[in-house]
């Protein structure tokens, strides 16, 4: 037997599919606060040194947390080849304002207290603050018109075009998802300051996380009352092969009124999705209420890790679907890499993905404890 026969191919396309959204949820949980933080920054800080402080909270861990940003684009190049070709050319303009706010973010915290020119810092926490709201929004926005269908075709040849513009992304459903990102994000960034900050700069975050997680429930509730109401999903409408080769034509779909909720209908534990997405957040606000600040970080992760799945239990098996013709969408069953190359990636992630989990859990250990005005003026060992 050949070794990559060991696990069925249909069997791998929905490993890797889970795979993709655990990526998400990583990067969304670990790098979100850092996101968050940066958002909050010109907001709750109302001194050079408390501006400070909330910097120095996630300045020895965020480089680190971007590993997920780049294991997720890795994994859709390498395990949903077409996936990738489609959403990083059609969605160009937008990843490249989002590659940009990521750049600007690290120049951001080396130089911003290389100078005590309050102009200069003042500049520096404003693009701290684009580095954290550009992107957060972005990917809500790019998640929206996914939902929607993106404007993609195929030629029989299975070339590629889209024929949208940045413009076009930026409909009011899109930007509504872009809210519920940024919402979810500040909320995570306020629940994280809870634990890294003390005095005023906690309290000022405590009063803003909970208002930030008590609207990321109202405007998840409130997208997904849009999603109901007003868009379409899609559904296939021919005979699924999960075995079948990577070629989006060989199936037929439609649009259909209500297709992104039959998931629901038909396994009703998908509903864990969405109600985590609704009540994890009104928890988060709770706690933070009582000021039980680590409940409140679980309760904020599982939140948004609910709002991610509940896109990928609604959508499946559909992953990028095109509004030109639903028969170009794109699904778990026919957009993915080969057999051998699924198990190769599936063994390297078994392999590195524990190692990674491990050195993180090592390095906030390490780095575990409050930041405080005292450690900042004293100057003990805080770089930025």
């Amino acid at each position: 037997m050949i070794l990559h026969e060991l696990v069925s191919y249909d069997a791998l396309r929905v490993i890797w599919w889970l795979l993709l959204g655990v990526l998400l949820v990583g990067f969304a949980v670990m790098d979100g606060f850092d996101l968050g933080t940066g958002t909050l920054l010109p907001f709750l800080g109302k001194t050079d040194t408390e501006r400070r402080v909330i910097i120095n909270a996630v300045g020895p861990t965020w480089e680190g947390n971007q590993v997920w940003l780049i294991l997720g684009g890795g994994a859709i190049f390498a395990a949903w080849p077409q996936l990738y070709a489609v959403s990083f050319s059609g969605f160009y303009l937008a990843m490249f304002a989002i590659l940009v706010a990521l750049i600007v973010r690290p120049v951001a915290f080396k130089y911003r207290s290389k100078r005590e020119s309050k102009a200069w810092r003042s500049t520096w926490d404003w693009a701290l603050f684009v580095g954290g709201f550009v992107p957060a929004l972005i990917c809500g926005v790019a998640m929206g018109n996914v939902l929607q269908g993106v404007p993609f075709r195929l030629t029989p040849e299975m070339h590629i075009f889209y024929d949208g513009s940045f413009l076009g992304l930026l409909n009011p459903f899109a930007l509504l998802a872009g809210l519920v990102s940024v919402a979810m994000v500040v909320m995570h960034g306020a629940a994280w300051l809870r634990i890294k900050t003390d005095g005023a700069v906690a309290e000022r975050a405590r009063i803003a996380g909970m208002a930030a997680a008590v609207l990321t429930t109202l405007l998840f509730a409130l997208a997904g009352l849009a999603l109901w109401l007003w868009i379409d999903g899609y559904r296939i409408t021919s005979v699924i092969d999960p075995l079948g080769p990577s070629n989006p034509l060989y199936k037929t779909a439609a649009v259909a009124p209500g297709a992104w909720f039959a998931n629901y209908a038909a396994h009703g534990w998908t509903l864990a999705a969405p109600a985590l997405g609704l009540a994890a957040p009104l928890l988060a606000a709770l706690l933070m209420l009582a000021r039980r600040d680590g409940l409140a970080m679980i309760a904020s992760g599982l939140g948004i890790a609910g709002i991610i799945l509940s896109v990928g239990a609604s959508m499946f098996p559909f992953i990028l679907p095109s509004s030109i013709d639903p028969r170009f969408s794109l699904t778990v069953w026919d957009a993915s890499s080969s057999h051998l190359t699924l198990f190769i990636m599936l063994v390297v992630t078994a392999l590195f993905l524990p190692l990674i989990v491990a050195y993180t859990s090592w390095v906030y250990k390490v780095l575990w404890g409050k930041v405080d005005v005292k450690a900042i003026e004293g100057g003990q060992g805080h770089s930025y």
